[in-house]
């Protein structure tokens, strides 16, 4: 799942924690690309490093494709997610699209 962050910090608590509690049988990894925020985005992001599903890099200010593109890069997964850092999952999401994808 790669989440481009550019001064989110509003929803970005949200939108991470929404990620990670989706209950799924499928392991992933969040890839969070700081596109350059002069908010807290950076720090909020910072409190997550400790979960070995996040992984956080920073980049100079290259947009939202940008920020995608350097993401999808760095996905090592057979299926990519993207997903904006004012949005939010709703519960069981992951087992919901990955039953279809499966197919």
């Amino acid at each position: 799942i790669v989440v481009p962050v550019y001064n989110g910090e509003k929803y970005l608590k949200e939108c991470i924690d929404s990620i990670l509690k989706q209950v799924t049988n499928y392991s992933f990894e969040v890839i969070c690309v700081d596109d350059g925020s002069t908010d807290s985005s950076i720090q909020i992001l910072r409190t997550y490093e400790d979960d070995s599903r996040i992984k956080v890099v920073r980049e100079e200010n290259k947009g939202i494709s940008g920020a995608r593109n350097y993401g999808l890069k760095m996905a090592r997964g057979k299926y990519v997610m993207f997903i904006d850092n004012d949005d939010m999952f709703l519960p069981n999401t992951f087992q919901y699209l990955m039953k279809y994808a499966e197919k």
